[in-house]
């Protein structure tokens, strides 16, 4: 699906010091909270309004849609949201290792034919860089209404050191939500799982 283009996204993104556009490690004295793919960020603003002891960072590369987040970050002006307009593979620049306490991954890309499964937020290659920026027992939490990148998902996991603690093919409604999981509920169930990183 093609993005909507905001006229004012690009310019208001790079003046805006709500927004860490130039690599460099987030650092916070309150546990941090990662969201890859945040979309319109209705998930992450609502965590970070209901969790004032954590440190959110929403994660979404495409700047039409960054931006969005931005607004919601503007109304609400919350000091514990941070969001990087960047691609998942370059997370290494952003966070220490083991300074991640706990990471989102909602309704990822399912990128369902298989010369493109490499590109799979749950693929080998970005396990390998979520194990390395969790703490030693952070958590992947993973949402999707696609049960084939749902099934592959389990799989990957097992050559990683994640061990799974939850699962689920019928998730439940948590606390906060994303704009998409409120609209996929209404076609089917939603799947999930939590695994924890493992030392």
């Amino acid at each position: 699906m093609r993005t909507k283009k905001v006229k004012q996204a690009k310019e208001t993104i790079e003046s805006s010091d709500l927004i860490i556009q130039t690599p460099r490690i987030i650092k916070s004295d309150l546990p941090i909270v990662l969201e890859i793919g945040s979309g319109k960020g209705k998930f992450i603003v609502e965590l970070a309004s209901l969790h004032q002891d954590k440190y959110f960072v929403a994660m979404e590369r495409d700047i039409n849609v960054c931006y969005r987040i931005l607004e919601k970050q503007q109304d609400l002006k919350l000091p514990n949201l941070a969001i990087i307009p960047i691609d998942a593979k370059d997370l290494n620049l952003y966070f220490n290792p083991n300074s991640v306490e706990k990471i989102y991954l909602n309704f990822s890309d399912p990128w369902p034919k298989a010369r493109h499964h490499k590109r799979r937020l749950t693929a080998e290659s970005f396990l390998k860089i979520y194990e390395s920026i969790l703490t030693t027992d952070g958590e992947l939490e993973f949402r999707t209404d696609h049960l084939d990148l749902f099934n592959d998902s389990i799989e990957y996991l097992k050559t990683s050191s994640f061990k799974i603690t939850w699962q689920s093919l019928d998730a439940p409604l948590r606390t906060a939500v994303s704009e998409y999981e409120l609209k996929k509920r209404e076609n089917g169930p939603i799947y999930g799982f939590i695994a924890r990183r493992q030392v």
